[in-house]
């Protein structure tokens, strides 16, 4: 249910504004940090107030605190979280009086959690990707965590493994379909510091550079689309682990005539003008902001059928449909768009049109502002009545880092390789 901003200020009967904590487990420019930034810009600043804390600086956290954020930096390490960053955000919540904290990724819901049972603040843990961890479980159950879910088979999966229907919310993402829009730049920045002319075909990768995103099944589809249209060039924009992976896959197999490596491009919008075809090539997903937004600029896509991915494209309406890993069917796929160019413009239109009627940036970040407004005012309503002693806090903190230290040692025991 879509709810206006006034609606969402008259929701929450605190007498000053609600001050959301968010802790974000990464400091890359990427999907589940552009939801962060659009939040702390979208969210009524009349009404929310928001600190972020962030693992290290970067030019993520600059536009965090260009956007009106209050940025502090904590380790957040994978396994056993630093006792000093424990410390250092559970004083934060008390000493700047924080109504609730919004914490994403696992290393940030480790550390959220242990900061909520400290604090008795509550906490919602926004699940961006399709499956929910066995850790995120555990401080779910331990610490009294929420969950949001961007998908609906997060949302069910969580109900699954056994958490309650009220501790779990169903928050699609949302995508700014007035940043967003269709646009045609045949000629422009990335055609040209390709050197490419207005008529080449280009097919566009936008987004992390993971194992779970799929860049390697995406470069060998390319490859493939080369032999039978090798005038198609590609473009990978992002950035991430497999960075170095990916640069060395186009050197091996001699594919930089026609592969592309841009990095982090600052101007998404301008560059899906310039794609005639995004591929989304995921073995797991949530609900991919990158996708969304090509569809948003009525860009045609191709996209694998995993997690939340079907809930955005409709195959042969808005898009098409493959199995996850089948790097001839993405090929074949994006061969009939590039060649059938009424057709990729139809889908085109109706992946916009899909946009601005289900997933709307509004809507998504209207339904946060409730959630987190709903927390807040519950906590204030019983702040009289702790649920939990100090000491008992405490010892369920303990409870859980012993978890994570334990799934550490597991880890740390397997063969490499």
């Amino acid at each position: 249910m879509t709810m206006s901003n006034t609606t969402l200020i008259e929701s929450a009967p605190l007498s000053r504004r609600i001050h959301v904590l968010q802790i974000v487990g990464n400091s890359i420019v990427g999907g589940m940090e552009s939801y962060v930034l659009r939040l702390v810009q979208h969210l009524p600043q009349e009404r929310f107030q928001t600190t972020v804390l962030c693992p290290w600086e970067s030019r993520y956290t600059e536009r965090l605190r260009a956007a009106g954020a209050d940025v502090l930096i904590a380790q957040m390490p994978d396994n056993d979280p630093a006792w000093g960053s424990i410390s250092l955000a559970a004083s934060l919540v008390k000493a700047r009086g924080v109504d609730v904290i919004q914490c994403h990724l696992g290393n940030a819901h480790i550390l959220a959690g242990l900061v909520s049972r400290l604090t008795g603040v509550p906490a919602v843990f926004t699940a961006h990707g399709l499956w929910i961890d066995s850790i995120d479980i555990e401080v779910h159950r331990l610490a009294g965590t929420h969950i949001a879910a961007v998908c609906q088979a997060t949302y069910y999966h969580a109900l699954n493994l056994g958490v309650k229907p009220d501790s779990v919310h169903l928050i699609p993402n949302g995508v700014d379909t007035d940043v967003f829009t269709p646009r045609r730049e045949r000629e422009g920045a990335m055609r040209r510091h390709l050197g490419l002319s207005p008529q080449t075909p280009l097919v566009g990768f936008i987004g992390r550079l993971s194992p779970e995103k799929g860049p390697e099944t995406f470069l060998r589809s390319m490859m493939m689309l080369h032999q039978s249209l090798p005038e198609a060039h590609a473009v990978i924009a992002g950035d991430g682990p497999m960075r170095v992976q990916v640069g060395q896959f186009i050197e091996r197999y001699r594919m930089e005539d026609y592969a592309h490596l841009a990095g982090v491009y600052e101007d998404i919008p301008g560059l899906l003008g310039e794609l005639d075809l995004v591929v989304s090539a995921s073995h797991s997903e949530g609900l991919p902001l990158a996708l969304m937004e090509a569809m948003a600029a009525g860009v045609p896509v191709v996209a694998t059928r995993v997690g939340g991915i079907p809930d955005l494209v409709q195959h042969e309406m808005s898009g098409l449909l493959c199995r996850d890993n089948d790097i001839e069917g993405i090929a074949a796929a994006a061969r009939r768009l590039l060649l059938e160019p009424e057709t990729a413009r139809r889908f085109g239109d109706a992946a916009r049109e899909r946009a601005l009627k289900h997933f709307p940036l509004s809507a998504s970040v209207q339904s946060t502002g409730e959630l987190l407004a709903r927390l807040a005012w519950q906590r204030s309503s019983t702040r009289e009545t702790p649920v939990q002693e100090p000491a008992a806090n405490e010892a369920i903190a303990t409870a859980l880092m012993g978890k994570v230290s334990a799934r550490s040692a597991v880890r740390s025991a397997k063969p490499v390789g």
